[in-house]
């Protein structure tokens, strides 16, 4: 009978251990939490009869806040330690959590910084033809991946052509007036405003917020919304206006 590697198990064991470290520091500090709870109302009863044993020895109905917490304190360290060890725990779990966020925003800001060099590269080495020529390609693909035919197509009210928002994956009808017309009033508020969210988009274009749209955005000091445009067909023939952005929405657009 073969025994798997002790190795490899421990790495194993290890790699998942650090992985879902924030996780697990959560789960100990609420578990703590609860033990120190049950602890000190263990605890009570006893502290109860030490303080009647000491009103006894002293003859008094009544002790002074000094004589009640040295004839009790005691029966409250196990609680004490627990908490503290639960706060620890939970304090940790956030650290880890602060520095995972601060290094996913660092690569996030690193990869826009090179997809913008690249894309200005591209169109410095093949033109804006050329570069037009590929996006188009790329807005085809999208909505072959997902056809109008088996999606739903949100009526908003500010326009008849078909649309297809390249960021949420959504259907919608609209027209390029329209939608310049937001991308004009948003940038005109994002002057006084200094920042702009992707919902705040989808709201002006009559579209419902998606889960994401409040923590990636435009920030002034990064360049105002630019859309861009594809025109296309959809699978059952319509013609339809693919729509991404030109200057895309970031994380690091500081919402607050």
């Amino acid at each position: 009978m073969n025994f798997p590697d002790v190795s490899l198990v421990t790495n194993a064991i290890k790699t998942t251990a650090i992985k879902r470290c924030p996780e697990i520091l959560t789960g100990i500090g609420l578990a703590g939490m609860i033990s120190a709870t049950v602890l000190a109302v263990c605890a009570t009863p006893k502290a109860v009869r030490l303080l009647d044993e000491k009103k006894k020895a002293l003859n008094a109905d009544k002790l002074p806040v000094t004589e009640t917490v040295k004839a009790t304190w005691k029966c409250y360290i196990p609680t004490a330690v627990t908490m503290v060890l639960s706060s620890a725990c939970i304090i940790g779990a956030n650290s880890v959590h602060v520095k995972r966020y601060a290094a996913l925003g660092a690569a996030y800001a690193l990869s826009e910084s090179t997809f913008k060099e690249y894309r200005d590269k591209v169109v410095e080495t093949v033109g804006d033809k050329k570069e037009q020529k590929v996006h188009d390609e790329i807005a085809k693909e999208k909505i072959e991946k997902q056809p109008v035919s088996s999606s739903e197509v949100i009526v908003t009210g500010k326009g008849e052509t078909l649309c297809y928002d390249s960021i949420s994956g959504r259907y919608f009808k609209s027209d390029m007036e329209k939608l310049r017309q937001a991308q004009n009033e948003l940038n005109r508020r994002m002057i006084s405003e200094m920042n702009i969210s992707l919902n705040d988009f989808y709201a002006e274009i009559g579209l419902n917020e998606i889960s994401i749209g409040d923590n990636i955005g435009w920030d002034i000091n990064k360049g105002l919304i630019e859309l861009g445009f594809s025109s296309q067909l959809a699978d059952d023939g319509t013609p339809c206006l693919v729509v991404d952005f030109r200057n895309p929405p970031t994380y690091e657009y500081y919402p607050f």
